[in-house]
């Protein structure tokens, strides 16, 4: 957050050479207090020391010119190289993270694409997800902005581990787009089947190009707010505040709309240059295109509300350092880390849970597994995944990318409250160690509820 002496030291300075300390609130911002009912779940203000990067803790780089195993050129055909140089992406001291498009002699281009490490930014059901920036797109128009494309946007956690090969089914949130230094801003949700499909990809069902007087070369603020307290859902996007378009459950059948929004979502902001969206806008970059011209971000925030159940930020039940019985009941929702699930009330009593796809997993600390002589382990799981939708549950020790302990394949039980316990050898193991449950599926859908897990002597 912005500190008090700190902003207090910017306004002197600013008084010194007759300008307001009003100016100063508008520049540069702290993250806001949540809005009434909902909860801060993340914030970055960026107020980390000229010339310096991102805290990798909670931002990943992503470098090159599209996922490893992805589509090139980011499957956008932009052509810039992103890099993790500070040259492309670093703080200014003044409260803003900076990315920047530059040409070099030879015509190439780099810039910076940067995403949040957590992948778990979810509405839970009955309550409300959403996703804040202060931004000033670049200061750039006419023929010297041809090509450019900044944007703040979110995709479907299950994008992450197969390089958004899964693309559009898993969802894709665009808060704010521009093309070409127009004074203008699109907004989309990605989903189903590319090309065409319900959604209309690889446009998308899109607000179409919305005025933003005054957006280039100054501060605005961009929102979605996902709601899942009415019916139908629906999607809201805001400028400065104002709600301009709204787009509800109802555009797309059931199927879709809950593969593209029902689980979690990592943020993404970047600045690409080329590539589809401006090639329908007049094309570019061309010579007359400018290098050099920044993406300024004042803050990001995540805001949520509970409703029927609970988001997934952390564990439900038991402490980071509390002992575990490996052949006790382990409940599911006793978490101590996760990606993309939800928590929800369970048939059989108390809670699951749910919403589990292809990337998700749960993890759970100091699980003792004594002097050894396991011989499997048993979860109680339930699935209404529909026709040809099935996956794996894995048992992995440690961490999420070691080999596999065990496992057991699921498809349908008959509902996602039909329960039923299934078996799975495991390899013995002693001592106390960090089990993680991951979930692999070679579609995008949810195919899982998990109500508990327990190993067996």
């Amino acid at each position: 957050m912005k500190t008090p002496r700190r902003i207090l030291a910017v306004a002197a300075a600013l008084l010194a050479v007759g300008a307001s300390v009003t100016f100063v609130a508008q520049a540069e911002a702290a993250v806001p207090a949540a809005p009434a009912g909902m909860s801060l779940v993340f914030g970055d203000d960026f107020t980390g020391a000229a010339g310096t990067g991102l805290n990798r803790a909670d931002w990943l780089y992503s470098t090159g010119t599209g996922y490893p195993g992805g589509a090139p050129n980011w499957g956008t055909g932009e052509i810039e190289t992103m890099t993790d140089s500070t040259a492309n992406v670093y703080q200014d001291g003044a409260g803003n993270l900076v990315i920047k498009p530059i040409r070099d002699s030879a015509g190439r281009w780099t810039s910076g694409r940067v995403e949040t490490q957590r992948t778990d930014f979810a509405a839970p059901a009955g309550g409300k997800m959403r996703m804040e920036a202060r931004i000033q797109q670049p200061n750039v128009t006419g023929a010297a902005a041809a090509g450019y494309w900044p944007a703040f946007w979110a995709l479907g956690a299950a994008a992450r581990p197969v390089g958004a090969t899964n693309w559009p089914s898993i969802g894709e949130i665009d808060i704010l787009e521009n093309i070409n230094g127009r004074s203008s801003v699109f907004a989309a949700l990605h989903c189903g089947t590319n090309p065409g499909g319900p959604c209309n990809e690889t446009t998308g069902l899109s607000s179409g190009e919305r005025a933003c007087n005054g957006c280039l070369g100054n501060f605005h603020t961009y929102a979605v707010e996902y709601d899942r307290s009415v019916s139908p859902e629906q999607l809201r996007f805001y400028l400065d505040g104002a709600n301009y378009w709204t787009l509800t459950s109802t555009a797309v059948d059931a199927t879709t709309w809950n593969n593209a929004l029902h689980h979690g979502f990592f943020m993404i902001l970047n600045v690409a240059i080329g590539g589809g969206f401006p090639a329908a806008f007049g094309g570019g970059p061309t010579a007359a295109t400018q290098s050099g011209v920044p993406m300024l971000v004042d803050y990001v925030a995540v805001y949520q509300s509970g409703g029927g159940t609970t988001p997934t930020t952390g564990p439900t039940t038991a402490p980071t350092g509390t002992q575990r019985d490996a052949y006790a009941r382990i409940e599911a929702e006793s978490f101590n880390g996760s990606a993309g699930v939800q928590v929800e009330t369970c048939s059989e009593g108390g809670q699951d849970v749910g919403w589990i796809a292809n990337g998700d997993w749960l993890q759970f600390n100091n699980v003792n597994f004594g002097t050894g002589g396991v011989k499997d382990f048993v979860a109680r799981v339930a699935s209404g995944a529909g026709a040809g939708v099935s996956g794996l549950i894995e048992v992995r020790l440690d961490s999420r990318s070691n080999a596999p302990i065990g496992s057991f394949a699921l498809g349908n039980t008959g509902g996602w409250q039909t329960w039923t316990s299934i078996p799975g050898n495991v390899s013995n193991v002693t001592g106390s160690h960090t089990v993680y449950l991951t979930f692999t599926s070679g579609q995008p859908a949810d195919f899982v509820n998990v109500n508990w897990i327990q190993f067996r002597k």
